[in-house]
């Protein structure tokens, strides 16, 4: 019998913010719903903790699990059944306190809000109803709310929730169902994918609602997303982005997020311990790779295939995919549509439509082009201003490769591992006496 003490509410904060850590599937891109000015907050370019908005601004939310008790053994969850950790559950009353005194501290601008499951997921996806419902209704709370619906909860529950929340994510956990019969054989595939399709139906009819009626209720009108574990499973790059490009075209998700697997449990079906640390590096390349799938129209097997199924350590997944279709380039900027231009290595898709409306006026050179935003020391070996390049250039992959090498290729500090880490809302505030 395990004998728990009741905590504070500042004991339990700490806890399921901790614990909140290692889900990256959260983001607030696609809402502008305003306030009615009867409640507190609005979703109107609002965002998410450590994300950015519509409009480029990083701003954050209160990111915590529900509770961290789970009915659930997963083999890559550091609150899995079996693990000897300190368990809490917070109430739907707390839930409410929690946000909308943070809300009125200015700390956070939204709720993401995800779980454990406890005793089953009926039970646990009523009580994150409850408390939307609470938060919304009694507390006029009209800020952003992101919220994780549970795997295997009745479809009618995830269609409240859906009426409550802005954005909502089914992690999909893992690239495989095999890798999911694996480490967690308690989820399955179907439990996974039958709320995205509801999900994916249901904003479907509300967009026609709200087109009928204006002042229809919104169901998750900042889309879904989902996420995945990367490292967990032996699943090539290649596969991991033909599973990411299934999910956009078959159930219209926002975004799939990629979390470079981390060591916190051990077990014979996971990886073995390198002392490298968690995959950042292939995980920042996926994240690049998926900005291409959404935003440039490139597709899964056009970025690698079976026989080159990894990306490349050294050149972003755009750059080496240049480097292998020379005989696409040189690309002449004052003739080159649109799609070309978005292939170019340097030339990203602000920048390409800023050439598509300047050349209209007059031919462009280089010097226009760097003060469009293009990185010319990328982009010099691949285009053509009026018939020419800007220096002598051989177009051969192994020369240019070398040239771009001595350029160098900054990657983010969190790709170095210079600062892998979220950021805790208790590093820059001290609360004298909890939270009243």
């Amino acid at each position: 019998m395990r004998i728990q003490e009741e905590k504070t509410l500042y004991e339990k904060l700490k806890i399921l913010t901790d614990a909140a850590k290692y889900d990256v599937a959260c983001t607030s891109s696609g809402t502008s719903r305003r306030g009615d000015g009867t409640g507190m907050g609005n979703c109107e370019q609002a965002g998410i903790c450590h994300s950015f908005s519509a409009d480029g601004r990083c701003i954050s939310l209160l990111k915590i699990l529900f509770t961290n008790e789970c009915i659930y053994d997963c083999k890559y969850c550091i609150n899995r059944r079996s693990n000897d950790v300190e368990r809490t559950s917070f109430t739907p009353d707390e839930i409410c306190t929690l946000t909308m005194e943070f809300y009125r501290r200015n700390y956070i601008e939204g709720l993401f809000l995800s779980s454990g499951v406890l005793i089953s997921p009926d039970y646990t996806m009523e009580l994150i109803c409850a408390a939307l419902e609470k938060l919304r209704r009694e507390y006029r709370f009209q800020g952003y709310i992101h919220v994780k619906a549970i795997p295997g909860a009745s479809l009618e529950l995830v269609r409240r929730a859906g009426f409550l929340a802005d954005r909502m994510s089914i992690n999909l956990e893992l690239p495989t169902a095999e890798g999911l019969r694996l480490l967690a054989p308690h989820k399955t595939r179907e439990k996974i994918l039958t709320p995205m399709r509801l999900i994916q139906d249901r904003s479907r009819e509300n967009r026609q609602e709200i087109q009928l009626y204006r002042n229809a209720p919104r169901f998750v009108p900042a889309g879904q997303s989902t996420q995945m574990i990367i490292g967990a499973t032996p699943e090539t790059d290649f596969q991991i982005i033909q599973v990411a490009e299934s999910l956009y075209q078959k159930f219209d998700l926002k975004r799939v997020f990629y979390s470079a697997f981390v060591h916190v449990n051990e077990d014979r079906d996971l990886p073995a311990r390198t002392g490298e640390g968690p995959p950042l590096l292939r995980e920042h390349r996926l994240y690049q790779a998926d900005w291409l799938l959404r935003y440039y129209h490139f597709r899964a097997e056009e970025l690698l295939s079976s026989e080159d199924p990894n990306f490349n350590v050294l050149f972003d997944p755009k750059c080496n995919w240049a480097l292998k279709h020379l005989e696409a380039f040189p690309v002449e900027v004052n003739r080159a549509d649109y799609r070309t231009l978005l292939r170019v290595p340097g030339i990203g898709y602000k920048s390409a439509s800023r050439i598509v409306k300047a050349r209209k006026l007059g031919t462009l050179d280089f010097p226009d082009l760097k003060k469009m935003g293009v990185v010319l020391k990328r982009a010099v070996y691949f285009i053509t201003c009026s018939g020419r390049m800007q220096g002598p250039v051989r177009m051969n992959e192994d020369s240019i490769a070398r040239n771009l090498l001595s350029a160098g290729e900054k990657l983010p500090e969190e790709v170095t591992g210079q600062g892998y880490r979220q950021l805790s809302l208790f590093d820059d505030v001290r609360f004298g006496g909890g939270i009243r």
